[in-house]
C-alpha cells in the first residue's frame, strides 16, 4: 500500500472512531458562534446547587459564589458571569433588540436555548454583552483576543444545565431571591452609558476594587 493511501485510510479511520468530522474555528465570529451553541454537550466541572457548567482549560476564578463570578482568562481579561436561575425556573422570556450601531448585535436561538450577543468597540478593546441559556457574561476585552474570547464564551454558556428538581426545592423554599444581585457593568436603572462604563473600568481605583473583590454589584 502507497504511503498516501495509508495516510486517506488512517483519516477514514479517526473520523470513524470519534463519529463526527473536523471542524476548524476561523475568524468568523457569526460562524463560530453558530457552530459552537448549535452542538450539544454534556461536559462539566463547575457544580452548584441547580446548576452545573464548564469551564476550558486555561480560565481560573478571581471570585465565585452560587450564582456570580469573576473569571479570568489567559489574556487577562475579566468575564462578569450571571447565572439567572430565578428566570430559567419561571421560563421568562429573552427581550433584546438587535442595535445596529454595534459593532455586532444578535439575537441568538439553538437547540431551544435562546440569548443575544452585543460588542461594541471602544479605544481598542471590546464591550462584550452576551446572554444565553439564562446566563449572561460581560466582558471588555482587547481587540485581539475578541475571538478567541467569543469562543472561550461559548463553551461556558452552551454548557449550563439545570437541575430541575434542585431548582424547584430551592424556589420553592425562599432560598433563590427573586430580586437577584448579578454582576453587570452596565446599572439599567441608570442613565450610565456605555462611554461612562468603559471610564470607570479603565479607572484605577475600580480595577483595584475587582482585585480585592469589593465591587458593588448592580441590581436588576
Amino acid at each position: 500500500m502507497s504511503k498516501k493511501k495509508l495516510i486517506i485510510l488512517l483519516s477514514i479511520v479517526v473520523i470513524l472512531i470519534t463519529g463526527c468530522s473536523i471542524h476548524k474555528l476561523d475568524n468568523n465570529l457569526g460562524s463560530n458562534i453558530k457552530y459552537l451553541l448549535s452542538h450539544k454537550t454534556n461536559m462539566h466541572n463547575v457544580n452548584f446547587d441547580g446548576y452545573t457548567y464548564y469551564l476550558p482549560k486555561g480560565i481560573k476564578f478571581l471570585f465565585k459564589e452560587e450564582y456570580n463570578s469573576i473569571l479570568l482568562d489567559k489574556y487577562d481579561n475579566k468575564y462578569y458571569m450571571y447565572v439567572d436561575a430565578v428566570s430559567y425556573y419561571h421560563k421568562k422570556n429573552v427581550k433584546y433588540k438587535v442595535n445596529n450601531n454595534s459593532h455586532y448585535s444578535k439575537i441568538l436561538n439553538y437547540n431551544g436555548k435562546k440569548g443575544y450577543i452585543q460588542i461594541d468597540e471602544y479605544k481598542n478593546k471590546y464591550f462584550v454583552q452576551f446572554m444565553y441559556n439564562y446566563t449572561k457574561i460581560e466582558a471588555y476585552v482587547k481587540k485581539e483576543n475578541l475571538n478567541d474570547s467569543i469562543i472561550e464564551m461559548c463553551y461556558i454558556l452552551r454548557s449550563v444545565k439545570f437541575n430541575d428538581k434542585v431548582l424547584e426545592s430551592l424556589v420553592g423554599d425562599n432560598i433563590l431571591s427573586y430580586k437577584e444581585v448579578n454582576y453587570s457593568l452596565f446599572n439599567k436603572k441608570s442613565s450610565e452609558t456605555f462611554l461612562d462604563v468603559v471610564e470607570k473600568y479603565e479607572d484605577d481605583a475600580y480595577k483595584k476594587a475587582i482585585e480585592d473583590e469589593t465591587i458593588e454589584l448592580n441590581e436588576e
